[in-house]
């Protein structure tokens, strides 16, 4: 007997789930709540080019908090 288990979807998740009220992006991952909502939908490409985003997203809402 096999089990068909569905692959694991790679998730950039830190579980620090906070939105940061300006920019709507969560403090903990650097997406938005659409984006979070949206995961498990997007295609392995879109999940792909959204997580080339996130490093950038969580510098500026670092930088921003600063100031």
């Amino acid at each position: 007997m096999t089990l068909n288990m569905a692959p694991e979807i790679e998730s950039p998740c830190k579980l620090i789930c906070e939105l940061d009220l300006e920019s709507s992006l969560c403090k903990g991952c650097g997406r938005s709540r659409e984006e979070i909502a949206m995961w498990t939908r997007y295609s392995p490409a879109m999940r792909a080019f959204v997580m080339t985003e996130l490093d950038e997203r969580l510098e500026k809402l670092a930088g921003d908090a600063k100031n």
